[in-house]
């Protein structure tokens, strides 16, 4: 198994570092345009297998994509990342041109690979390159969902003071601070609705924080977080090689799911080694649909612009 992870910075090595350590691969590749940057991070990672126990051969390269041959899945984190202030939506000129070339590349020594992005913005980008590669639409997938619900979860566990992974709770819809949908209704501890424990205006606070979940780090950190989004990307790549069926909400190709076409939007899918396998039918209520439908929208606006950017 070899995995390649695009862009060496915090995210990038953060998911490489999980990859690594969870010996999702013999071989994983990390690559950056900047010279000297992967090879480092890749060193640096590589010197922790004998205090952490896993025997995956990190390998560090600069832009020289004939070392990602063969991989199995490729892992895209490449872009700016979002400064204080600036939406997902202000990276599309800049990373729609980088996210095309990347996987180009990227498919020129791996032609069968499964391509996870998590660039932003993620749904525009996971729809970039669905139409720019013209692989077929399973083995395009965009990570956002998994994040967003990460969040969603640490809220709840901090409410409810419960250990996180008692608690199933999905968030649908674009990967954006307007556009993401917490499905609050659906939420449980160990099979009981979490409505049940939280008040109803602490609920809807609880889900106004997750939407803005990562504009919080963005605007705490001076730029965008790390920890969680390599992890999530990693847990995806997990799911992937090791076929384990998970359910992870993640952005994919709409073809009438959900009544939506022509667009790539976060809905609960099965996870295995043909990448995703099935999208799941959450029965929204009309409220969640309506949401559902605002969201598309907004992110098919979105899409728009890359008519205006990439030739």
């Amino acid at each position: 198994m070899k995995i390649t992870v695009v862009g060496a910075g915090a995210v990038g090595a953060t998911c490489a570092d999980n990859i690594a350590r969870r010996e999702l691969a013999e071989e994983l590749v990390l690559l950056d345009i900047k010279e000297g940057f992967a090879e480092g991070k890749a060193l640096d990672i590589s010197q922790t297998a004998s205090l952490l126990g896993f025997d995956t051969r990190v390998v560090g390269v600069t832009n020289d994509y004939s070392k990602t041959a063969n991989s199995d899945v490729c892992v895209i984190t490449s872009g700016i990342p979002r400064k204080p202030g600036m939406t997902r939506e202000e990276l599309i000129g800049t990373n729609a041109r980088i996210v095309e070339n990347v996987c180009k590349s990227l498919l020129e020594h791996s032609p069968n690979t499964i391509i996870v992005v998590i660039s932003n913005p993620m749904d525009t980008m996971t729809y970039l390159a669905l139409k720019s590669t013209g692989l077929p639409k399973n083995r395009i997938i965009g990570m956002g969902g998994i994040l967003d619900s990460a969040r969603f979860k640490c809220y709840i566990q901090k409410e409810l003071n419960c250990s996180a992974n008692d608690l199933h709770a999905t968030v649908i819809g674009g990967h954006g601070d307007t556009t993401m949908i917490p499905l609050t209704r659906l939420a449980t501890i160990n099979g009981t609705p979490i409505s049940n424990m939280i008040a109803a205006d602490k609920l809807k606070q609880i889900a106004a924080d997750t939407m803005v979940g990562g504009a919080t780090l963005t605007k705490l950190l001076g730029t965008s977080a790390w920890y969680a989004p390599g992890a999530a990307g990693a847990a995806l790549v997990e799911s992937i090689v090791r076929n384990q069926k998970k359910v992870f909400p993640c952005c994919v190709s709409l073809e009438g799911e959900y009544g939506q076409n022509d667009i790539c939007l976060g809905v609960p899918v099965v996870i295995g080694s043909n990448g995703w396998e099935k999208i799941i039918d959450y029965k929204l209520n009309a409220e969640e649909m309506e949401a559902f439908n605002k969201s598309a929208e907004a992110v098919r606006n979105m899409n728009q612009v890359l008519d205006t950017l990439v030739a």
